[in-house]
């Protein structure tokens, strides 16, 4: 593989890193109800683990509740104790029969701190992620400069690429986060 193919091949991971991330963070409460919320959820139904979404459809006609319209009715009670047993959201669904209602509680500065720190252990994911990443380019890098297939001063400026990529989608990464944070801490 040719050394420029090792740095786009580095941003490409860098990038899927960053989108991963951006999944993640949407799962994170603000405090307004969002579909994106449930997204994580998983309901026992027909005797397998299946995603909230292949088994609903979740609206937010409010901004502090959530709406969620099984295909099948049978699935209602599976749907409610998936969301109830779900801790990481602390929500507590209702049905009639038909439709669940999850209404999403205003969040208290402890709730809002705690999820604060789970952003802040998902910014770590990422960038344990992208600094794995860095550390198996430099080292594809490294090799090639073993078996003389790249010379000294190409080395160093293709790992000056890889350092400042690294460091680029670092900040990219702390953006979204301060965002994030600041969404989540706004009353």
């Amino acid at each position: 593989m040719s050394p420029q193919e090792v740095i786009s091949q580095a941003n490409t991971k860098f990038k899927a890193a960053i989108a991963h991330f951006e999944t993640e963070i949407k799962k994170l409460r603000t405090g307004r109800a969002h579909p994106s919320m449930l997204d994580g959820v998983v309901a026992e139904a027909y005797g397998t683990p299946m995603p909230l979404i292949q088994l609903a459809t979740v609206t937010a006609p409010e901004p502090q509740l959530l709406q969620i319209s099984p295909f099948d009715p049978n699935n209602i009670q599976a749907i409610t104790s998936a969301i109830r047993d779900n801790q990481t959201l602390g929500m507590n669904p209702s049905d009639d029969g038909r439709i669940i209602r999850v209404p999403v509680p205003a969040l208290t500065t402890e709730r809002r701190q705690q999820i604060v720190k789970q952003l802040g252990e998902k910014v770590e994911e990422c960038l344990i992620t992208m600094r794995g990443v860095r550390r198996d380019t430099l080292g594809e890098l490294d090799q090639a400069k073993k078996d003389k297939d790249i010379s000294e001063d190409e080395h160093k400026r293709l790992t000056a690429q890889v350092d400042e990529a690294m460091a680029t989608h670092k900040a990219s990464v702390d953006s979204l986060a301060k965002a994030k944070e600041a969404e989540i801490m706004t009353v």
